[in-house]
């Protein structure tokens, strides 16, 4: 399907929606202390989401029982919280989305806790370097692989990989729309980028290899060797003049 057009006013909506979003982020990361329990966390954002008029949009998102992801060190994506306290070297995504007057917000980065090692703190520059650089090539007449391979070109100059089996997306009225987003791909191939469309990029980047395996629970998403992961993402509009991050400057 083709990818649904916003209109400026539905932008600025969504920009609305990506503020409280990266609200929930700021506040998250200052609690990202040893000791904290991922359910209280994942409490706190809820209640700022509802504090700001938003709704959390991944509560109840066919079937996902709470208001984040919340994804330690060897978890790539959708890690759900609970009582387990983070520790001391742990590194942690969080994912976050909120409906504001319909419309969505979706963004996630990754925190150290306390004092990290080298290798970790070197997965989470070069992954959020990744994001940036694949943001910098929305621009109308673009095209979709073009943001992930600069993604995948900058991971894998840093011996590090891409995950294969989750994408980033459109967004809009919701969560997911077309089309989608990889992090790996061919300059000038995939749909064309259009004024209007906004992207969720969410790069997400192994320590080792790309493999993927589930854990019982349907929906938490490992490192295949067990070795860490990041996860950085924006919500970004294409607009005549190019991206335009949604909820933040940069």
């Amino acid at each position: 399907m083709a990818a649904v057009l916003k209109t400026p006013g539905e932008i600025d909506l969504m920009d609305r929606a990506n503020r409280i979003v990266h609200q929930v982020l700021d506040a998250v990361g200052e609690r990202m202390i040893p000791g904290v329990k991922t359910r209280e966390l994942d409490s706190l954002a809820e209640r700022i989401i509802r504090d700001a008029g938003g709704v959390p949009a991944f509560l109840r998102y066919r079937g996902y029982p709470a208001t984040l992801c919340i994804s330690v060190n060897d978890v790539i994506v959708h890690g759900i919280p609970g009582e387990n306290p983070l520790q001391e070297g742990d590194i942690v995504g969080i994912d976050c989305g909120v409906f504001y007057k319909g419309y969505c917000g979706d963004a996630a980065r990754t925190f150290a806790v306390g004092r990290v090692s080298e290798e970790a703190k070197r997965l989470l520059r070069v992954t959020e370097e990744a994001l940036k650089l694949g943001v910098a090539q929305v621009r109308p007449g673009g095209r979709v692989e073009d943001i992930g391979s600069a993604v995948q070109r900058h991971a894998e100059s840093h011996g590090y990989s891409v995950v294969r089996e989750f994408t980033g997306h459109g967004v809009g009225t919701s969560l997911h729309e077309d089309p989608q987003v990889p992090n790996f791909g061919s300059p000038g191939k995939g749909p064309k980028l259009k004024p209007g469309m906004v992207l969720a990029i969410e790069p997400m980047v192994n320590a080792g290899a790309p493999g993927v395996k589930m854990d019982p629970d349907g929906w938490t998403a490992r490192t295949e060797d067990g070795s860490l992961s990041a996860h950085f993402e924006y919500s970004v509009a294409v607009t005549p003049s190019g991206a335009r991050v949604l909820g933040i400057q940069i």
